[in-house]
């Protein structure tokens, strides 16, 4: 049998990576006239003293393939375009619009959650839905000392994105409705606390929610930084209620010099999370997540467990982060499974000549460790040219055992950002 299954659009890695070829090779001849483009942006003020225009593109063939389902392999074509303007700071004050949309472009075999039409239900899921939306609208001000207050619908990023982040590999980014305030006048430390009222998330629907979340970090320079933080996850829609917890957690992140060559890194974290609110189900579990490694002459090798417990009437979720960036690039467990989640894994990473490329090995299981799941490899290759252009290709083969389907995942992918 072969390891993918048949897609009825044969052409379509080629087309697509055709495009991305072509947009490297654009990004390789306006190498030059960049200046001038950052220039126009900025309305030929070089001090930005009427504003910005912000500009982002993004172009990506994914093909999702499922094995031994009712389901065909998916393959999309997409182009991902960002526009906004950045005011000036007058007085203090400073505003921001980005408007978003993702269109697909001849090849759109995939199914998710806005075309789950009959005639796209045959196809493996992808979530990348044709839409156009405001993905930003804020009003900042920063008048007061060493503080920061933001106000509308703004991306927000805690630590590593891991309870709240902005979910940056899809093509519609999530977003918040919210008041966010920063205040670092304390030496080293850094205190984000902030309300979050709706998410406009990756499908470019709303979830409505009562969400309050503080997060204080002091830095250890040289050392790491040290983080504790809590999250109240009210969730106001009556499908949605059992996704309401309180997290509360504590995280240790960082690096240090072991000789003039070599840098020790490692990451220590721990949670703990219950019901909240009107979730229904009663339930507690714990989070923990520890790293290990070290980097010398542009190689990285890091170990490292997670682990979000599953016991009684719920497990550890994490509704609201950028959860692609963990646990496999396959998103089988983008939800923790009932009886938790287990997640052993080891990395390398090498950098050379501006090419970045990264291999991730995972050994899934259950929260104590005797039920398995599977496994996964992971594949990345990425390369800027510059600040504007990027090019990258991304491959994820998960084998299950004793969750879910075999899956393969694969993207290949450019972007423009101004």
């Amino acid at each position: 049998m072969s390891l993918y299954k048949t897609s009825n659009k044969s052409g379509g890695l080629a087309l697509s990576a055709f495009s991305i070829a072509v947009l490297a090779m654009s990004a390789s001849a306006t190498a030059g006239i960049n200046e001038e483009i950052e220039n126009v942006l900025k309305f030929g003020e070089a001090d930005a003293k009427y504003g910005r225009i912000t500009f982002d593109t993004r172009l990506r063939y994914e093909n999702a393939n499922t094995q031994n389902t009712a389901t065909k392999a998916a393959d999309v074509f997409s182009a991902r375009f960002r526009i906004g303007y950045l005011s000036p700071k007058i007085a203090g004050f400073q505003t921001f619009a980005e408007f978003e949309a993702n269109q697909d472009i001849g090849i759109n075999d995939y199914r998710n959650k806005r075309n789950g039409s009959w005639r796209k239900n045959q196809y493996d899921v992808i979530q990348d839905p044709q839409d156009t939306e405001l993905n930003q609208l804020w009003i900042s001000y920063n008048g007061i000392a060493d503080t920061s207050i933001k106000f509308g619908r703004q991306r927000i990023k805690l630590d590593n994105d891991r309870f709240i982040g902005n979910v940056g590999w899809r093509q519609m980014e999530q977003t918040y409705d919210s008041l966010f305030v920063t205040n670092t006048s304390i030496a080293n430390t850094t205190i984000k606390v902030g309300y979050i009222d709706q998410v406009k998330n990756i499908i470019s629907t709303t979830d409505d929610m009562s969400t309050p979340f503080l997060n204080i970090a002091y830095d250890f320079a040289d050392f790491g930084k040290l983080s504790v933080y809590g999250i109240w996850m009210d969730y106001n829609e009556a499908a949605k209620v059992t996704r309401s917890n309180q997290t509360y957690g504590i995280r240790f992140n960082g690096e240090t010099k072991l000789t003039e060559d070599v840098k020790a890194v490692y990451t220590a974290e721990y949670a703990h999370q219950s019901d909240y609110e009107r979730n229904t189900n009663n339930y507690e579990a714990d989070y923990y997540h520890v790293v290990g490694g070290a980097s010398a002459f542009g190689v990285t090798l890091k170990g490292g467990m997670e682990q979000l417990g599953g016991k009684g009437e719920g497990a550890f979720q994490t509704p609201l982060a950028t959860a692609h960036a963990f646990n496999g690039w396959a998103d089988v467990f983008l939800s923790t499974p009932a009886a938790g989640l287990r997640d052993v894994y080891g990395s390398a990473a090498v950098k050379f000549k501006g090419v970045k490329v990264v291999g991730v090995y995972h050994d899934f299981s259950d929260d104590t460790g005797s039920t398995d799941y599977g496994n996964e490899y992971d594949f990345l290759v990425t390369r800027k040219f510059g600040k504007h252009y990027s090019l990258l290709a991304k491959y994820a083969n998960y084998n299950a055992v004793g969750f879910g389907n075999d899956i393969q995942r694969f993207s290949i992918q450019g972007g423009i950002h101004f």
